[in-house]
């Protein structure tokens, strides 16, 4: 009995086919399961109303700004509202448009973005950077209260979806045909 060389690839040749949907459709679905829940109720904590986020939104997003102003959030500007509302408004549309697969690049690149920006305020802002323990260390074993190993893994889970997009159990492949976004 002879082995052909093409053996191997003849054995993954399934795998192949089917990678893409497989990946696609599971990065939505830990995204789901792991993270939607955790903006949409971080969200919840920013608001007091439709238009008027919380004392503690405020805190969270600009801290040393608000210990400045004496936690009086009057005294900040239009410019410290409006970031306030759009990360607040990013926490809950963002995850929608990934669940449902609708512009999924898109959606998953805002995701990114937004990680990157609560990470850096985090470590900056909230004195992450003073603290190195919070940082998290790469391979060090420890999964619990680590900041950047974990958001390493929510990036990588982001990132899928925007090389591969929404996968076959999306809007974007009903109304486009495919995975755009």
């Amino acid at each position: 009995m002879t082995l052909s060389l093409d053996a191997p690839a003849r054995l993954v040749a399934p795998l192949d086919r089917v990678a893409d949907a497989v990946l696609t459709s599971a990065a939505r679905l830990i995204f789901a399961a792991v993270l939607t829940g955790y903006f949409w109720a971080s969200a919840l904590t920013k608001l007091d109303g439709i238009f008027t986020p919380s004392l503690g939104a405020y805190a969270q997003i600009f801290p040393r700004a608000m210990e400045a102003a004496g936690y009086d959030a009057a005294q900040l500007g239009l410019f410290h509202w409006a970031v306030v509302m759009a990360g607040t408004y990013a926490e809950f549309i963002l995850p929608a448009l990934l669940l449902a697969g609708l512009l999924t690049r898109l959606a998953a690149l805002g995701m990114i973005g937004f990680i990157t920006v609560q990470s850096l305020t985090d470590l900056i802002g909230h004195g992450g950077i003073a603290h190195p323990e919070t940082l998290g260390a790469w391979f060090d074993r420890l999964p619990d209260g680590l900041i950047l190993d974990q958001r390493a893994f929510w990036v990588f889970v982001l990132l899928v979806l925007v090389l591969k997009g929404g996968g076959p159990l999306s809007v974007d492949r009903l109304l486009f045909g495919r995975s755009v976004g």
